[in-house]
């Protein structure tokens, strides 16, 4: 057995695991459990939601494993005829764990897909990672703690992967629009039980809802930092062959355009959409008609779009028709509001944003 602190203390972490027929992935799972570095006092906290495979064995056999080795497992869980949702097993898996800090980890199809698309994960964590979190935990009592991740295959995904760790610390508060989602993935995230219960609880409204982004909106509208250990410390597996239906990207587009109007657009007295397509145009009609009344151009690099020379709101309830100008890029005054999707351009796009000389968060927020 591998000394953990006092045996009698409560546990300093807990680590929050839902699982819902994940008995493909539990092995690797929790055997990244048992090799974390971290000497202090552990637990692990399961909830079963309503597994029909092999899981509640695996973790049973698991459990003796763990145990043996100082740390402690606490399992809960139904076999209700079906399962009651991810929000739910983790604010379940919370409630039965005591450790004054919380370190999710996903085992399977019940985790949590990257916000817009509906993939199976599993997870696996680096020796390291619960040491090196809660050493900024401890630091960054407010924040949501993340960190960088290594995809499988490590092709897969690779404009999401890069987004995930490389950007830069300031762009965890402002690139929070965009539809990748949380600037740190949900399957990274550390925190300490005080800050969640200040935060929390998850949605439960099951499938359909996008929990974890739920949850960091009100994180953040609650004064929440973000900040991101940057090494590698979970495995992040992705499998297409193994999709399961989750959360509709119209869903996540309204959450989106409503934090945006919350957080950002009452103190700008007028905006420019960057991108007069499609992205653009869906933008500007989605917005309360407040908002709108705020945009005062869109702008691109489409000469045809240019030389049209407007956008006509034809569904517009407002008589006249708004008709709001299209002009070049370097004619159009910031902010901008940008909705050209970042890393597709062979950096033509973000060549020309550079050359403005803005400052991110103050002059162009991106909701790409």
């Amino acid at each position: 057995m591998r000394p953990r602190g006092d045996p009698a203390a409560a546990p300093h972490v807990s680590i929050i695991l839902p699982v819902h027929n994940a008995e493909r992935w539990l092995h690797e799972c929790l055997r990244s459990v048992l090799q974390q570095d971290f000497a202090g006092p552990m637990e692990l906290s399961v909830f079963n939601d309503a597994s029909k495979d092999q899981s509640l064995r695996i973790l049973e056999e698991w459990k003796a494993k763990l145990e043996g080795s100082g740390i402690p497992v606490v399992i809960g869980g139904h076999e209700s005829p079906y399962p009651r949702g991810v929000g739910y097993s983790k604010n379940q898996a919370i409630a039965q764990s005591s450790g004054s800090y919380l370190c999710f980890l996903d085992s399977g199809p019940h985790g949590c897909p990257e916000v817009l698309n509906t993939v199976t994960q599993d997870d696996v964590m680096m020796p390291q990672r619960v040491r090196l979190q809660l050493d900024a935990a401890t630091r960054h009592p407010t924040s949501i703690i993340g960190c960088q991740v290594r995809r499988e295959p490590p092709d897969s995904t690779e404009r999401y992967t890069r987004w995930i760790n490389q950007l830069a610390p300031e762009q965890l508060l402002t690139q929070v629009f965009t539809s990748h989602g949380p600037t740190v993935v949900m399957p990274t995230w550390f925190c300490s039980r005080a800050w969640f219960s200040h935060v929390g609880p998850f949605d439960e409204g099951g499938q359909g809802v996008p929990e974890d982004l739920l949850l960091f909106y009100n994180h953040l509208r609650k004064g929440g930092g973000v900040v991101r250990v940057d090494q590698s410390l979970v495995l992040y597996r992705y499998h297409p062959d193994a999709a399961t239906h989750s959360v509709l990207e119209t869903t996540i587009w309204t959450h989106r355009v409503r934090f945006l109007e919350e957080r950002v657009l009452p103190r700008w007295a007028a905006f420019t959409i960057w991108n007069a397509g499609r992205q653009g145009r869906r933008l500007y009609r989605n917005l309360s008609a407040g908002a709108r009344r705020k945009v005062v151009a869109f702008c691109d690099v489409d000469e045809n779009k240019i030389r049209k020379g407007f956008y006509c709101y034809e569904d517009s309830e407002e008589a006249p028709k708004p008709r709001v100008p299209i002009l070049h890029f370097r004619a159009a005054r910031p902010p901008f509001v940008i909705c050209v999707k970042l890393d597709l351009t062979r950096g033509e796009f973000e060549a020309n944003l550079r050359s403005l000389h803005l400052q991110e968060g103050r002059d162009f927020l991106h909701f790409s």
